[in-house]
């Protein structure tokens, strides 16, 4: 049985957290300096979250660098946090234009919206499992996108040495690996009362897309115009992480996929995103895939994450 709530694409950040008291509880929002970070974090900090704004550029007294492309950034930055930690929201995330490497030579979005989220998280295991002491859970937030449709991870060309490189494809691997994650710190880290989720906030117009093509653009219109998609708007594009956050639907339960504010449903890998827009794959949420990814990250991270469980 999927888990559903009573919010919909329609519903804001807002909207889910309308009576909610989040006074006590620590937060982190990576990518909150624009779009559906920094509404993330201001709804949560409205209903009294103290929120840590975790951006490679930070502006004084509001928030912490993190650069999530640079292992020693996150090294840094998880051993000056100080304290429990209640809420882990891994937005931030990009699309290149072209194939980008990082100082190791990894592909730049596979090391951004995955590899450095995996360490920050394995970094702030303990910090999570202390605040899953202080309030019952702690929670993670993966930020995934419908685009993991288009490609499951390659465990035999995880950073495009091989394979011709594609910007669109090596996102979608890394938002299929964002869900993988999901699913595989449940496993080991439930017992430590931390539960991750993994997300798609919906088509959201944002700085994300700056790298888009002309025949992506005008993609995106076709189907907008056909009622196969529609914009959300920044607001709305929060709410899923929200409910994923605090939503009691969601209390101590891991590995999902929400999509509109509910649990997604789960399509064949065979099946066409055109058809299933709100779906999820099965590649997504395999749990042997979800183990494999974590081994590989663990070995390519280092001593920036650590393995627990």
């Amino acid at each position: 049985m999927l888990i559903t709530t009573p919010f919909t694409a329609s519903s804001t950040a807002d909207d889910v957290l309308e009576g909610v008291d989040l006074r006590g509880l620590r937060a982190i929002v990576t990518g909150a300096s624009s779009g559906i970070g920094a509404e993330t974090a201001r709804a949560l900090a409205a209903a009294g979250a103290q929120v840590t704004l975790a951006v490679r550029t930070p502006a004084p007294s509001t928030g912490k660098r993190l650069d999530l492309a640079d292992r020693a950034s996150v090294r840094r930055f998880v051993e000056t946090w100080d304290g429990p930690l209640h809420l882990l929201v891994n937005n931030a995330g990009l699309v290149t234009g072209g194939l980008e490497r990082t100082a190791e030579g990894w592909e730049l979005q596979f090391a951004t919206n995955h590899l450095g989220h995996f360490a920050l998280a394995t970094g702030l295991h303990d910090a999570l499992a202390r605040g899953a002491a202080d309030r019952g859970e702690s929670r993670i937030v993966a930020v995934s996108s419908t685009a993991h449709m288009r490609s499951a991870v390659d465990f035999d060309d995880l950073h495009f040495v091989r394979r011709t490189y594609d910007p669109q494809l090596a996102y979608a691997q890394s938002k299929t690996a964002n869900s993988l994650f999901a699913v595989e710190a449940t496993r080991r880290w439930a017992g430590d009362g931390i539960v991750a989720n993994a997300v798609n906030p919906g088509g959201v117009a944002t700085g994300l897309q700056r790298n888009f093509t002309t025949a992506q653009r005008e993609s995106l219109a076709a189907a907008e115009a056909a009622g196969v998609f529609a914009y959300k708007t920044v607001a709305q594009g929060a709410a899923t992480s929200i409910v994923a956050a605090v939503a009691p639907e969601f209390a101590r339960t891991g590995g999902h996929y929400l999509d509109d504010a509910q649990e997604a449903y789960t399509v064949g890998n065979d099946a066409e995103l055109a058809d299933h827009p709100h779906g999820v794959k099965e590649w997504a949420l395999d749990p042997a895939l979800a183990e494999c990814l974590w081994t590989a990250s663990v070995e390519l991270t280092g001593d920036c994450g650590r393995e627990t469980g």
